[in-house]
């Protein structure tokens, strides 16, 4: 059964009942298609920006944000007198929330290694810095300081030799302060005043000011994620961000003014935000729906969270905890709160996930900011395949083979069975025409062995 409760925001369904399957399969299928407008538009951008470099990306960014500007790459006076202009407390909450990231990013294990085997052969995998990345940083009318710590923070622990980032100005055509300090202290090299399509596009082909880079990374609106995608295989992207989703897992421990804070905090993102609530208790279900009125009322960004509650969020009654976290790996949530007795219980059984928040006292927020995990995670139901934005995705790995003459006379045959097996009888002619040298080295070594055995 699906329903409206009373004057309540979100829809209830009742997973216990014969209508559930479709309910939530509507409610799991969030992803969504970029409309052939966008895709014209973003096409035209792109094309532009790599035929015409910096001219296309100045004339974009006066036409879509009203700013014009010669100067795009952000001066050595403005980036150094950044940090006096931030506020000592904002700055320490930086530096701080910097110095979480870093650490738990340098958690991330080295993937070099190789193993000699016994004739000598050698088999292993090397992994490499890439030499540039860029970042895109949302901008303009908000600050997002954060995202610029998430992105680059990775990128400087994986050691990136060249991190740039581009981000959109404000309306005086600077960056604000707090951003430029958050780029400072988390590795950024460089900084940009550009935004949207046009950004991406030079970040991916390079222009006059902006460096081509290997790798673009970073959210953005749809203008930027279209042009992510239209440019994926020049550059490597990190994954197709959408907007942003909370769901959350509670029992009768859990207390309703909590979760409905919970839920209003990723409803304040953007329209399109996602919240659920699965609980088997349905009385805390209707408890959270009045909270979520009575904190409405004097939420800043009310008109945004009431839309995204109105639109693809939803309460869930299910059987039991455990039905509930069966629930929650279908949906694989971008944020899972476990807001139950004992949370760590459960994580084991959790299996599609962005970053698990376990207990009552880890709110989403805390993530957001300087928990330490990264807060670039898969949306849309991609936490099925995608993973958290890390240190390994600034690295590229490099295998290597070194067979010895004994190695390649034991296995040559298979493989040539094997080439012939796939119609590719030149694979096998190259391992054939080889074989014949092993035979040799192998015969002299045979010999030499002999006469040292007898001169002994």
């Amino acid at each position: 059964m699906t329903s409206k409760q009373g004057k309540s925001l979100l829809t209830r369904i009742d997973a216990t009942s014969s209508s559930h399957d479709a309910a939530f399969s509507s409610l799991c299928s969030r992803r969504f298609a970029f409309d052939d407008k966008i895709n014209r538009s973003v096409e035209e951008i792109v094309a532009q920006v790599r035929d015409r470099g910096d001219s296309a990306v100045r004339e974009f960014t006066e036409t879509y944000d009203g700013i014009a500007t010669d100067v795009l790459e952000v001066s050595e006076d403005e980036w150094a007198s950044a940090s006096s202009l931030v506020d000592l407390l904002d700055r320490q909450a930086l530096e701080k929330a910097c110095q979480r990231i870093k650490e738990f990013h340098e958690h991330h294990a080295g993937s070099n290694w190789e193993s000699r085997e016994s004739d000598g052969s050698l088999l292993g995998q090397r992994s490499r810095p890439m030499q540039r990345v860029g970042l895109y940083v949302p901008g303009g009318k908000a600050s997002y300081p954060s995202s610029v710590l998430m992105n680059a923070i990775p990128a400087a622990v994986a050691r990136v030799p060249e991190i740039f980032m581009t981000t959109p100005p404000q309306r005086d055509g600077t960056i604000r302060p707090d951003v430029l300090h958050a780029a400072k202290i988390s590795g950024v090299n460089k900084v940009f005043k550009a935004g949207g399509a046009q950004a991406i596009a030079a970040l991916a082909f390079g222009t006059e000011t902006i460096p081509k880079v290997d790798k673009i990374v970073g959210p953005g609106n749809v203008y930027v994620q279209a042009a992510k995608k239209l440019v994926f295989g020049e550059v490597g992207i990190d994954s197709e961000a959408g907007p942003t989703e909370v769901l959350v897992v509670a029992d009768h421990t859990a207390r309703p003014s909590w979760i409905a804070a919970d839920l209003l905090s990723q409803a304040e993102h953007d329209e399109l935000a996602c919240a659920v609530l699965v609980t088997h208790d349905a009385s805390l279900a209707t408890q959270v729906e009045k909270e979520l009125q009575n904190q409405l009322r004097d939420f800043r960004r009310q008109d945004i969270a009431k839309k995204a509650l109105a639109g693809r969020s939803a309460t869930i009654i299910s059987r039991d905890v455990s039905h509930s976290v069966k629930l929650a790996n279908e949906y694989a949530a971008e944020h899972l709160v476990l807001a139950v007795e004992k949370p760590e219980s459960l994580l084991e059984s959790v299996e599609n996930a962005g970053t698990v928040f376990l207990g009552h006292y880890s709110p989403v927020a805390i993530g957001d900011y300087l928990a330490g995990p990264n807060h670039v995670l898969p949306t849309g139901g991609t936490a099925r395949f995608f993973s958290p934005l890390g240190v390994e995705d600034f690295v590229k790995r490099t295998s290597f083979v070194g067979f010895q003459p004994q190695t390649l006379r034991n296995l040559g045959q298979d493989v040539i069975r094997l080439s012939n097996l796939e119609g590719l009888p030149g694979h096998g002619a190259s391992v054939m025409i080889r074989l014949e040298g092993a035979d040799q080295e192998l015969g002299g070594m045979k010999t030499k062995r002999s006469i040292e055995a007898s001169d002994e």
